[in-house]
């Protein structure tokens, strides 16, 4: 598969590593509507790289259940209903549809038989993520998820937040159940995000294969920084005032750790990262599978926060 390699316009948009966040953590914070969504000069290039995998793979990328349709029409008509507002240099207002600019496609619902949250795909960079209550908790009813960090819809479609995050350190327990009345006394209209981070040795950004740094990652002039990118996800939450479904959005961002030498706040940026890596017990580092890295990396962004 092509991989969108990440631009130079914007790097380090997003940098919960910098000690503002603390991993394995929940970390909510409240947003205003008018940065629901965060699109960047990227948008046209992960736009197209959608559209190719709803082509070309749609079974891997798209899972509904019955009896979803009308929260994913909800989803199309709120987005739809945003966007132009919010950012009009990017979004316009049409009949029955959204106007990309980027890209001048129209995309709409009436007179198509794309499920609703697909088409609302088709606007964002995010992936959508439907979760509805059941007898077990919020499950995946329905998902539009192009760029997974390392796990599989075909996986987790239809399983409830227990078992999605089974293998997260110290999610059984207190913090499970912290995020199960989070979600249940989310109000209509309020919108909370998170942030979550890892280490890969590639850009793509379609990554449901789980994630282990190769031994040979880091040959490049010595340095582990020089082959190595930081992916952060940006994640928010929504409910849906009419279906009660929440809407569960991530946005892949990636930078090259290389960039750090010439970014202006490229060194307290470095050592914020290595102090977080050195923090981690040794299952937070092997679900991040950073067990065989963590030590040289660290010890290569100490030496350029303190070159």
């Amino acid at each position: 598969m092509q991989t969108v390699e990440p631009g130079p316009a914007d790097p380090f948009r997003h940098t919960p590593y910098d000690g503002s966040k603390q991993p394995f953590t929940i970390g909510l914070a409240p947003v205003e509507d008018a940065r629901w969504f965060d699109p960047d000069p990227l948008l046209a290039q992960h736009l197209q790289l959608k559209d190719a995998l709803f082509r070309d793979h749609l079974d891997r990328v798209f899972r509904a259940e019955p009896g979803t349709e009308a929260a994913q029409a909800e989803t199309f008509r709120l987005m739809a209903a945003h966007l132009p507002v919010v950012h009009p240099a990017l979004y316009g207002e049409v009949d029955g549809g959204v106007l990309v600019r980027a890209s001048g496609a129209v995309v709409g619902l009436s007179g198509t038989d794309t499920p609703g949250l697909l088409s609302a795909a088709r606007l964002v960079q995010d992936d959508l993520v439907l979760m509805r209550k059941g007898e077990g908790g919020y499950r995946i009813a329905a998902a539009a998820l192009c760029f997974p960090s390392s796990w599989s819809l075909a996986e987790k479609f239809r399983q409830p937040m227990s078992e999605i995050h089974a293998k997260v350190p110290g999610f059984a327990g207190r913090m499970g159940q912290t995020v199960d009345r989070i979600f249940d006394n989310l109000r209509d209209g309020q919108i909370i995000e998170r942030f979550n981070w890892s280490v890969y040795d590639d850009a793509e950004l379609h990554h449901p294969e789980a994630k282990q740094l190769t031994p040979q990652v880091g040959d490049v002039d010595g340095s582990l920084l020089a082959a190595l990118f930081v992916r952060v996800e940006r994640q928010t939450l929504r409910r849906l005032p009419a279906s009660g479904d929440i809407l569960f959005t991530i946005k892949i961002h990636r930078d090259p750790l290389a960039l750090l030498a010439r970014h202006p706040g490229g060194r307290e940026l470095a050592a914020g990262l290595a102090r977080q890596l050195r923090a981690m017990e040794p299952a937070q580092l092997a679900y991040k599978g950073l067990t065989g890295h963590r030590d040289r990396l660290a010890a290569d962004l100490e030496a350029l926060a303190h070159s």
